[in-house]
């Protein structure tokens, strides 16, 4: 989900095994009368060379007809959700193929002696996972096989990990000491942790590029084919330790979670990079379906996982890639995760809980390095509901700040991210050095369009990795950088200050409520008034609305955007009085809210913005609901209205009827000066967000919503507090913060209910 190139790569269970008692392979050419090919495997059966629109059955042990289908264009088909037993066969007319098994998940991964049987060469090839899929892989190594063993990394998702290496830009002249530069590999993450030096493998997930198999997002086979992956790379003589970690931002960072979760044996740590938190929170978050960027991801995936849809598959199967050919039969099989999106509109345990994260992330037993960005327009920002989950984590080391969806490639997080690979991986005292910091500054002018160097070293006092690894393992779990963008060059990904912290929440922060009040304020304490609400129009046209001025990148350093001002009728505000301290907000926050609406539901937005006295707004973070699914989570504190999204909890509002509903803004960290004042807005979802867009809901009539203020209607929000925390640098510019649109300061009028 959610590609970051470095451009265009810096500008651009399935149950098989060795000849183990455990395990009896489904050959994918397995004989028998049938002139077409099956193979069993987790809970599915795949068909390959059938006659195009020949119609399949798929029998049991006993004969019984258990499912039909109809071969596809390439000869094709999957049966899928399959119940686990031997003996399956697929008749078609008067052919039945040779009986296979389907297994569950209960089965045992292969014999060690499976994975070491496998001999994984540098450049492009194939590994077999337990089910005999050949996923296609590309590895690059720092010299000579033989030269080994090297620290290794491995790259897996459903983009182009594999495609074959290609010479990088202008560094050719390199090659010789870089061989990497000639044979870069498309990942980002890849290529950076080759350039220091790491031997990497980028594995394609199975359905796509040249790997075998049908894609479906996140299925239980994606995970076995992992662990898989796994074990085969740690096996190789070229892998040092025979212990590898894993690298990615993005659709590869969330695979980390989902392999890590297996547990294979020979995962040394992994490193998620711009995340989400939980597939839900992203694709439909408040409830509200992410029609802009969470659908334009999927679909771009599934065109992606179509048979050559990646685009080198040809060049490979033209060059006498016979298994790359072969593999492409299955393609056209793919999940339509579009379609399962919207058959499935309230969370589920069975759909979208193995979907979650959040849910699995306290199972993974390796050290964790993980980074997001607040602002991040494409994952988001729930990633935060991760960062006190990895209970059996041995260490887990975060960072966070302000920022959009490639920051975690910024000089000052991924110097942390190559110490984190140098300790746990390639057991070393961690450094950056020789040509990887000569290289630094050419390389981040290709992410970001301006030139960076690497912070100095911080731990070259220290003679052996053990020593470094004792003084790593006592600093704190949490690393907030706070307002990138506001130093020299602004706009870059580099911090202007920091704060640490032992654990997320911050143990020390503190809930400050600010009351709504009828003039447009907020206070401290709730109104006095008996009765008193200001109300807002539905604006049916703002959910295909986002920030960018045309033409508008908000990678740039300092995007052109178009911050749409609040409309008097459209949106009410509420704001402070101006500050006397700073005042310093990590965590998260709610919008308590009581709401009387003239229709039966709401889809609402609040945004939180600082107000400065330069006489510009600087946006912060924002909050989604659709006010039906407004039932709390057992999970759900002052701080944090986490909601359950249930079918069986939806409640639809009582026109004309007052309801409290919480509205959650998401994690952030932001810090208000003195001087300014805090502004709290809600109106319809929209106008926010570079590439989210939100699929508001229809009514027949105009709808109007009414926000109250008064002693018995008391709307208010809640914020993280850190107390005493200096803030060491005079207010940023506007604009300048990653992430953090700004434009013209524009005191509200909000329209009273009549």
């Amino acid at each position: 989900m959610w590609r970051a190139a470095l451009g265009l790569v810096l500008v651009s269970t399935l149950w098989g095994c060795g000849h183990d008692e455990r395990f009896a392979p489904n050959e994918l050419g397995s004989t028998g009368p049938a002139s077409f090919e099956v193979r069993g495997t987790l809970e599915q059966v795949y068909v390959t060379h059938a006659d195009p629109g020949a119609n399949l059955q798929l029998v049991d042990g006993a004969g019984s007809e258990v499912a039909t289908g109809t071969a596809d264009e390439l000869g094709s088909l999957v049966f899928r959700s399959v119940a686990p037993a031997k003996g399956y066969r697929v008749r078609s007319g008067d052919e039945t193929s040779a009986a296979v098994d389907v297994f569950d998940g209960s089965a045992p991964p292969p014999s060690d002696d499976f994975y070491a049987s496998q001999k994984l060469v540098s450049g492009s090839g194939y590994l077999t996972t337990r089910d005999g899929t050949k996923l296609a892989i590309y590895v690059t190594l720092p010299g000579p096989a033989e030269d080994g063993p090297y620290p290794t990394v491995v790259n897996y998702s459903g983009y182009d990990p594999a495609k074959p290496g290609e010479p990088l830009g202008d560094y050719e002249a390199l090659c010789g000491s870089v061989p990497v530069l000639c044979d870069a590999p498309s990942d980002p993450s890849a290529l950076i942790a080759a350039v220091m030096g790491y031997a990497t493998v980028g594995v394609n997930m199975r359905g796509t590029g040249c790997s075998g198999g049908a894609y479906d997002f996140f299925e239980p086979l994606q995970l076995t084919d992992g662990y898989d992956v796994i074990e085969t790379v740690a096996a190789q003589d070229w892998v040092l330790g025979h212990r590898v970690g894993m690298t990615g931002l993005s659709y590869p960072g969330i695979s980390q979670l989902f392999v890590a979760k297996t547990h294979p044996p020979s995962l040394a740590a992994i490193t998620p990079l711009s995340v989400i938190g939980n597939t839900v929170t992203t694709l439909v978050p408040g409830g509200i379906l992410n029609d802009g960027f969470a659908i334009s991801w999927i679909d771009h995936v599934l065109d992606k996982a179509r048979p050559y849809g990646q685009g080198w598959e040809q060049a490979r199967v033209d060059a006498g890639d016979e298994i790359c050919e072969d593999n492409q039969l299955l393609h056209g099989q793919r999940v339509d995760v579009i379609q399962k999106a919207y058959d499935n509109p309230y969370y589920t345990d069975e759909v979208a809980g193995p979907l979650n994260p959040t849910t699995f992330v306290g199972e993974i037993d390796v050290p964790v390095f993980l980074a997001g960005a607040w602002q991040d327009e494409q994952t988001g920002p729930f990633f935060f509901t991760l960062l006190d989950q990895f209970a059996k984590s041995p260490l887990a080391r975060f960072t966070v700040y302000n920022g959009v969806h490639p920051d975690a490639f910024g000089p000052q997080t991924l110097i942390e991210w190559k110490y984190f690979l140098d300790l746990y991986v390639a057991k070393r005292v961690p450094r950056v050095e020789g040509f990887a910091r000569v290289l630094a500054p050419q390389l981040f002018n290709e992410i970001f369009k301006v030139e960076l160097s690497f912070p100095e070293e911080r731990f070259q006092e220290f003679k052996s990795h053990a020593a470094a690894l004792a003084a790593y393992e006592k600093e704190p779990r949490l690393r907030v950088l706070l307002e990138a963008g506001s130093s020299e060059p602004l706009g870059a990904p580099q911090t202007g200050w920091h704060a640490t912290f032992p654990a997320w929440p911050v143990p020390t922060a503190q809930p400050r409520r600010f009351y709504f009040q009828p003039d447009g304020t907020l206070a401290g304490a709730a109104p006095s008034v008996g009765s008193a609400a200001s109300r807002f129009a539905l604006d049916p046209a703002a959910g295909q609305r986002g920030i960018l001025a045309k033409g508008g990148n908000v990678w740039d350093p300092l995007p052109a955007y178009a911050w749409k001002p609040l409309e008097t009728g459209q949106a009410v505000a509420f704001t402070t009085a101006v500050l006397d301290e700073d005042l310093v907000v990590i965590g998260t926050g709610s919008v308590d809210l009581w709401l009387r609406a003239s229709v039966n539901d709401a889809d609402l937005e609040v945004n939180l913005s600082e107000v400065r006295p330069d006489g510009q707004e600087m946006y912060v973070q924002s909050g989604w609901l659709r006010a039906s699914h407004r039932a709390l989570d057992a999970k759900a504190t002052e701080l944090w209205p986490e909601h359950t999204y249930r079918e069986t909890d939806e409640k639809m509002l009582v026109p004309g009827s007052w309801e409290p509903v919480r509205v959650g803004i998401a994690g952030m960290s932001h810090a208000f000066r003195k001087g300014s004042r805090i502004r709290v807005s809600v109106d319809t979802p929209g106008d926010s967000r570079a590439d989210w867009r939100f699929n508001l809901k229809k009514f027949t009539t105009d709808a109007f919503y009414d926000v109250g203020h008064s002693s018995a209607q008391p709307s208010s929000v809640v914020l993280s507090v850190v107390p005493g925390l200096s803030v060491p640098t005079p207010l940023p510019p506007c604009p300048s913060l990653r992430g953090q649109q700004c434009r013209v300061s524009v005191e509200h009028d909000n329209q009273p209910s009549p």
